[in-house]
């Protein structure tokens, strides 16, 4: 077992560091370790008087009572450095299996608390599934979208709990309509909603395959001014008629979203598909701006975390 000191001694210097400036930024949750440390292939999220601690797999040859020990050192730190009771930390271990899905239940209930990231407030879990139901990573994505919102209609596709559409309400769009599988997730969205004073007659939640929804979209004519589109990597969902692998399928996705760009409107496309790779039909048919080194936090070590574009229609 790698000597506990040395994750202890970066984890309070990170703390120390990024807690002030979580606090002048508005920010109630964020990463104060990412991997820093090869012995140490852990990530930890700061959520207000909470944590949650990630284990990635390395492949290490560790027999189970090794490894319940070296992690339950791990989780013993964590509480200590930073003055978090253990209850209060959610520990979870990041296996490499193809296909599994991004929000997959732990079997365990955990506490639902809420956070607050620039003056917006949101629904957290540190326990019930693999993911939180914030994801940390496209906080500035989310920031930039509030602040070119304004008088919008705006689409959020592969919406997850709802956050982006949170971020666009609060900067003035006149509507949205958020798209998700996961009656879980929209019903999370809805409570992130209210939350957050939304008008569920302007701001609708749409049940739907996003395969589906765009073709009916397209056939009903619809337009909106902002689109956010973020998949996972990969997805065969029961509900699905079929799976999604966002390398295969971007090209696809990309070109009836933008059927539905009004003329001077603007995609955001995001994914966290580490060897991802954009079509290269796609900057010959629209302007397309890579923002992913602008997006990524500062409090996120690991610049790669995600890829981010800005899609235009050609003038």
């Amino acid at each position: 077992m790698s000597d506990i000191n040395a994750f202890a001694n970066r984890l309070g210097k990170n703390f120390k560091h990024f807690g002030k400036w979580a606090k002048r930024q508005g920010i109630g949750a964020w990463r104060v370790y990412d991997r820093d440390i090869p012995q140490f292939p852990l990530v930890v999220d700061i959520y207000g008087d909470h944590a949650h601690l990630q284990e990635y797999d390395t492949g290490w040859e560790m027999s189970d009572e090794e490894h319940d020990l070296w992690l339950g050192a791990a989780q013993q730190c964590v509480g200590d450095v930073i003055g978090i009771a253990p209850e209060r930390i959610g520990v979870k271990t990041r296996r490499r299996q193809k296909g599994a899905s991004q929000y997959e239940k732990t079997g365990q209930v955990g506490e639902d608390f809420v956070i607050e990231e620039f003056g917006q407030r949101f629904w957290v879990n540190m326990d019930a599934y693999l993911d939180t139901g914030l994801f940390l990573d496209h906080r500035n994505t989310r920031k930039r979208v509030r602040d070119e919102a304004g008088g919008k209609r705006f689409l959020n596709l592969f919406a997850y709990t709802g956050s982006f559409t949170v971020y666009a309400a609060a900067g003035g769009a006149v509507l949205s309509e958020t798209v998700d599988l996961s009656n879980t997730y929209l019903d999370w969205a809805g409570r992130n909603f209210e939350l957050n004073g939304l008008d569920g007659a302007r701001h609708q939640r749409v049940r739907s395959d996003v395969f589906q929804y765009l073709t009916v979209a397209i056939a009903e004519r619809k337009t909106f001014d902002m689109i956010v589109m973020d998949p996972p990597s990969f997805s065969n969902s029961k509900k699905m008629s079929d799976t999604l692998d966002v390398q295969r399928d971007h090209a696809w996705l990309i070109e009836q979203a933008m059927k539905l760009l009004s003329p001077d409107g603007v995609l955001y496309f995001s994914n966290n598909l580490r060897s991802f790779a954009l079509d290269g039909k796609l900057p010959l048919l629209y302007h397309v701006k890579d923002l992913s080194a602008a997006s990524v936090p500062e409090d996120f070590r690991n610049k790669k975390i995600h890829q981010c574009y800005q899609i235009m229609h050609l003038p």
